[in-house]
């Protein structure tokens, strides 16, 4: 594999392994609010930044700063149910530190907001590796849209075929696909073939298989 100039990581399910926190968070939210779904249901429409999210969920609410706070109240919950069971994907911090001794810039580019970026990256003492972080909150449309990976690399003055994306998911991995940055899997939330069968260039376990891939 040829080295890429930046490394672009997804943060929920590529950073961390939280993506059953998230579900769980988001269905007892809607549940308080009078809305009962099935995991299976939500997450068919699981997808988009939060505020495309509460237009999908309360699509009666027309108050954008309603759907702000409503956002932030989904995702405290999140963050006092994952708190106590925070910790990276295997190989995290080992990886961030070789890329580094190897002048790879590192980026984040995820569909959370500063609160959420700012609780992932100071629980695991990873703030200081990343050049440039962008979240949902800066956006108009989420992945699968490429707009943050777009603004990523314009933040980082970085061209597509300079980057590698690390995702997890299916809109992730079509964003990626959609900036024409290669993209690899990382097998948190789907198997190496479904990620595979979606795009994606390579599919690791983690970032212990991750670095034995591009370093050998």
């Amino acid at each position: 594999m040829k080295l890429p100039k930046a490394i672009i990581f997804d943060m929920d399910g590529t950073l961390v392994d939280n993506i059953p926190f998230h579900r769980d968070a988001w269905l007892e939210f809607l549940q308080k609010h009078g809305i009962h779904l099935n995991a299976h249901q939500f997450h068919a429409q699981n997808h988009g930044t939060i505020d495309e999210m509460m237009h999908r969920f309360f699509p009666q609410m027309k108050d954008p700063q309603q759907r702000y706070e409503l956002g932030q109240e989904k995702e405290r919950t999140y963050r006092e149910m994952y708190r106590p069971h925070i910790r990276e994907v295997k190989g995290l911090t080992p990886f961030l530190q070789t890329i580094q001794s190897n002048g790879i810039k590192a980026h984040l580019a995820t569909m959370g907001d500063s609160p959420n970026i700012a609780f992932t990256l100071e629980n695991l003492h990873i703030s200081p590796f990343f050049e440039s972080c962008t979240g949902g909150h800066e956006v108009q449309k989420g992945k699968p849209d490429p707009e943050i990976f777009l603004l990523s690399m314009q933040k980082g003055s970085l061209k597509p075929e300079e980057c590698l994306v690390i995702e997890d998911s299916k809109g992730g991995i079509l964003a990626a696909k959609r900036a024409s940055i290669p993209v690899i899997g990382i097998s948190t939330s789907e198997s190496k073939t479904t990620l595979l069968a979606l795009g994606c260039d390579w599919v690791v376990e983690d970032f212990v298989e991750l670095e034995v891939l591009m370093f050998g």
